[in-house]
């Protein structure tokens, strides 16, 4: 039985008996790092984020430069130079382009952003460069390739050497039946050690039910940092379902991204402040970051707003903590000095 259709930062999503589906289809340079230091930073570099942290707390909010690792760029379904790939699951209706994400993020106070390449472009990632180009060093990205197609597994790792120093992850999703990785497979091995070679990370979009098929690999690969965006999606799926996130904090190589932070007055109308609270205890505010609040109507007071309340849900964490989270953690991560 279908609950309720409501739009997301990632896609059109239709909420049934409580989870969360696919919609039906719907109508560089600068500051760059090498190979080894980029191995050294995104392979098995938490611990050593953790020691970081502590040199950062002598440091205030505004000492620490704010990064989004959170938003998406469309050209916009009129834009024939950078089409929409036949296969995405959803066409946005509106262009969010790089100059109006840098204008926000000027306006906004928002140093870096990582622009996360969006499902309606699948595996063509011209329209990502474009934007990393028009960035200036300011914005990296993440891609996105599937390990269930042959043609796109094999192209990969010569697009993570290509952008090496741009590219700080490549993403899978995990949220429709029909849009799943194929888990327990050799391809999904094989794509996790094609990024793990390439010394990036693992970003991982899923709903709570399919955390199950991740975990070998999250404990395989040990030294590969894996960022859980969405916050895990907490209310796409039962409290037991999302317990299994919960529990991946125990790995040290885990990220929770705090974005898409839904508000009570929306569907499905729950309290997200108890579960961010979860987060900070299991995760610890060295293993967080932030990102959210662009899209193509954002203006700089509204993407500004979106980080306050933000901060509103972070208020039983210190200063230095919570600049951690909007900023600190991710320049450590991602290679920006």
């Amino acid at each position: 039985m279908i609950l309720k259709s409501f739009n997301t930062n990632d896609h059109p999503t239709t909420i049934y008996l409580g989870r969360q589906q696919d919609h039906p289809k719907k109508g560089h340079e600068g500051n760059c790092i090498n190979r080894r230091d980029c191995l050294g930073i995104l392979g098995g570099s938490l611990a050593s984020l953790a020691l970081t942290s502590k040199s950062q707390a002598e440091k205030t909010n505004s000492d620490l430069p704010v990064v989004d690792t959170h938003l998406h760029c469309f050209g916009g379904p009129e834009n024939n130079e950078f089409p929409y790939h036949p296969n995405g699951p959803y066409r946005p209706d509106s262009a969010a382009t790089p100059e109006h994400l840098l204008s926000c993020m000027d306006g906004a106070g928002i140093k870096y952003g990582i622009v996360v390449h969006p499902e309606p472009y699948q595996d063509d990632h011209r329209y990502l460069d474009y934007c990393l180009e028009v960035g200036g060093g300011r914005l990296k990205g993440t891609c996105l390739f599937f390990a269930d197609q042959p043609d796109s597994l094999a192209a990969m790792p010569s697009y993570l050497k290509s952008s090496e120093g741009s590219i700080i992850a490549s993403r899978v999703h995990a949220y429709a039946p029909d849009r799943l990785p194929p888990f327990g497979k050799l391809e999904l091995r094989k794509w996790w050690r094609s990024v793990a070679d390439a010394g990036v990370a693992v970003q991982l979009h899923f709903e709570p039910r399919y955390a199950p098929g991740f975990e070998p690999y999250i404990r395989e690969f040990s030294d590969t940092t894996v960022i859980i965006d969405h916050l895990g999606r907490p209310f796409q799926g039962s409290p037991e379902e999302y317990a299994k996130v919960l529990r991946w904090a125990d790995f040290p190589n885990t990220v929770m991204k705090l974005a898409s932070i839904p508000k009570s007055e929306h569907y499905p109308h729950q309290d997200i402040r108890p579960i961010i609270r979860q987060l900070t205890s299991a995760w610890g505010a060295e293993r967080m970051i932030y990102g959210g609040g662009f899209n193509t109507d954002a203006t700089p007071d509204s993407y500004r707003r979106y980080r306050q309340d933000l901060l509103g849900h972070l208020s039983h964490l210190s200063s230095q903590e919570q600049a951690a989270i909007l900023g600190g953690n991710a320049l450590q991560l991602f290679g920006w000095s």
